[in-house]
């Protein structure tokens, strides 16, 4: 029960915006940013983002938000992040998670990659349907948004040698929706998941996407076609 507890605590409207503000950040927020994102007193902000922080759903801690050290630097601040756990919901209990293990288990015994992102891929264009591929990093974004990706632009690295002028930004993901099964079958998971994507978005739109690991965020980003860069 602890679970439906949790989530119920998100039922209040205020509690509601200023968790999904601070899971949307990526990063540690304070009272007064949080306040401001929500449109409410700060008082009022704290007492909600405590309370999400007792049922689970954020981590808190403190530290000095001038960026400063030493006498004058003034005293730290209360910040929050979302929690890394997960929590679900579901009446009867039902465990997919075990079933989804032992068939990524199953699979990558069997040696079933390749044959396990052909069918990702084809889920990918099912869920598209008669859709065109997608015409753009924004399209991709809300595509991506919808799917529950968390995504967020990010400004693109230049390799040694790379071409200064590609793309300004590549579409980062704070979620994985297949995140604690990748944790334990990453190579499996992770190409499943580019395989999916590439069906979604469309192998020959104007985005692309493509492995690029990164601790804490889905295994996969997308940016413009190279065949689409000015």
């Amino acid at each position: 029960m602890e679970d439906i507890d949790a989530i119920a605590v998100l039922q209040d409207p205020v509690r509601r915006r200023l968790y999904e503000y601070v899971a949307a950040q990526g990063r540690e927020v304070g009272r007064n940013e949080a306040a401001e994102a929500a449109g409410v007193a700060r008082t009022l902000a704290a007492h909600h983002l405590d309370r999400l922080a007792e049922a689970g759903l954020l981590e808190s801690g403190s530290r000095r938000l001038t960026g400063r050290s030493g006498p004058g630097a003034g005293r730290p601040a209360k910040v929050y992040t979302r929690a890394k756990g997960e929590r679900s919901v579901s009446l009867p209990a039902r465990d997919y998670r075990t079933a989804a293990e032992l068939l990524a288990e199953a699979a990558e015994l069997a040696g079933l990659d390749t044959g396990l992102r052909a069918a990702a891929r084809r889920r990918g264009e099912a869920l598209r349907g008669a859709a065109a591929p997608c015409g753009g990093l924004a399209e991709a974004m809300a595509t991506l948004a919808a799917r529950g990706y968390e995504p967020h632009l990010e400004p693109s690295e230049v390799e040694p040698g790379g071409d200064v002028d590609a793309p300004a930004s590549v579409i980062r993901m704070r979620n994985c929706p297949f995140h604690a099964v990748a944790e334990r079958f990453p190579p499996l998971v992770c190409g499943m998941n580019l395989a999916l994507l590439e069906g979604l978005l469309g192998a020959d739109g104007s985005v692309r996407a493509r492995m690029d690991a990164r601790p804490g965020e889905c295994c996969v980003v997308v940016e413009a076609s190279k065949n689409n860069v000015d």
